[in-house]
């Protein structure tokens, strides 16, 4: 038997971070009678089976209306297909429309999920082993373990450090930065955005010190109530310093598996999205055009703009994010607990005076029936942190109540707890 021991295969497999991806994506099946307060996932109140079939007429229609006959509108969808993707001139137009990002289609690779994305720009980026990626702290960690993937170091920024400082740290050290990873709109964890002073001077700075910015975009299209959508770093960036990661997971539809990125840096005398696809030919080939052809038949039905085609579960997030936090400021009007106020987005960020771990999520999972998740899964060490992250996105008003009804039970009985350990002590 070819036993093989996990020392002799590669490092990022025992990785805390890619540990955290499956651990978060599968904690619910465990437990499937908790209200999970933990999935980013979208609304599936508005999924319509009839829905596929209608996009995929609209998207072969769209080829015939470019010029395509019958056997090249079926090879086109059931054919592998160019690399690069099918849908860009549809994704141009979608971000010229929504997010006034003017681009080239030919700039844009469309990718198997924003995850795909993501590994294929920081395998372009990772040159040497001095290489180092920045990234935002408290850091999606997806884009964490896709560094891991590529062995490209990742160094945090906390929200507090200034830029420069940590720059001229890094360069002092012997490393080059290569990119800083930001997601200024409502970010995954934290549920923060940037203002748009704070945008202009990182766009400022990445020039001043010759450093790309990878901007990661799923939630920008869902401000809440009262709140106005801020403008894209890419759409500010007037020296192509923004390489724009794109999702359709939470405006599309996440079982499309598609996102793309839009790299219009040059390179020589092409673009970086001609070096992604050489990358992408090697791992995925292309991106299924069958999945395409829906988040493009999508598009078509609502005319490129998926900022009207997400009223509804703009509306549905706006809700369910009030109602977070309405609720935590009823059950805990102390000022012992606190937590964030987004302007937007699907997460709200808890903060208690205890450490919150993986044992202490199952404890609350099995014990109380809610889920959430540990603010540590998106830090760099196994330090535990005082902060646990709920999310509004796919659970109804009910069911939010009943989740915070038990939250607040066990973070009431858990700081009992605590308090008696001091007491010990």
């Amino acid at each position: 038997m070819a036993d093989l021991e996990l020392s002799d295969l590669h490092g990022s497999l025992t990785d805390r971070a890619l540990n955290s991806m499956n651990f978060l994506n599968e904690i619910s099946h465990h437990y499937p009678e908790a209200i999970s307060l933990a999935a980013g996932r979208p609304t599936e109140e508005f999924f319509a089976l009839e829905d596929l079939h209608r996009y995929l007429e609209l998207f072969a229609q769209y080829l015939r209306d470019q010029g395509y006959d019958e056997a090249a509108v079926r090879r086109t969808i059931f054919q592998y297909g160019r690399t690069k993707g099918i849908i860009q001139d549809l994704v141009a137009r979608n971000l010229a429309i929504d997010e006034d990002i003017h681009v080239d289609p030919e700039a844009i690779v469309v990718t198997v999920g924003c995850q795909e994305a993501m590994v294929l720009t920081l395998r372009a980026l990772r040159a040497g082993p001095d290489d180092v990626l920045l990234a935002i702290a408290p850091t999606y960690v997806g884009i964490t373990g896709a560094a891991r993937l590529v062995d490209l170091p990742v160094v945090p920024v906390g929200e507090e450090d200034d830029l420069a400082a940590v720059l001229k740290s890094v360069r002092a050290e012997g490393r080059r930065p290569r990119a800083c990873y930001v997601m200024p709109d409502f970010a995954n964890p934290s549920g923060l955005s940037m203002d748009l002073a704070s945008r202009s001077r990182l766009l400022e700075s990445a020039a001043l010190e010759n450093l790309l910015l990878l901007e990661d975009n799923p939630y920008g299209l869902f401000p809440a109530e009262g709140h106005q959508r801020m403008p894209t770093l890419k759409s500010l960036d007037t020296s192509r310093r923004v390489i724009y990661l794109g999702s359709f997971a939470k405006t599309g539809l996440p079982g499309a598996r598609v996102g793309y990125v839009v790299a219009d840096q040059t390179v020589g005398t092409g673009l970086l999205a001609d070096e992604l696809s050489k990358l992408k030919s090697m791992l995925t080939v292309n991106t299924s055009p069958v999945a395409q052809a829906v988040v493009g038949g999508k598009l078509l039905a609502n005319d490129c703009s998926l900022v009207a085609a997400n009223r509804r579960e703009r509306a549905v997030y706006a809700a369910n994010l009030q109602a977070i936090t309405d609720g935590l400021a009823a059950r805990f009007p102390n000022g012992e607990i606190t937590w964030t106020v987004p302007a937007g987005g699907f997460f709200v960020v808890v903060t208690v005076p205890f450490p919150v771990d993986d044992a202490l999520l199952a404890k609350s999972a099995h014990e109380y029936g809610v889920l959430w998740t540990p603010m540590s899964h998106f830090y760099d060490g196994d330090t535990p942190i005082n902060a646990l992250r709920l999310s509004c996105s796919a659970v109804t008003l009910d069911q939010i109540d009943a989740a915070l009804n038990r939250l607040a039970a066990f973070i009431t009985d858990q700081l009992v707890l605590s308090e008696g350990a001091e007491l010990d002590l």
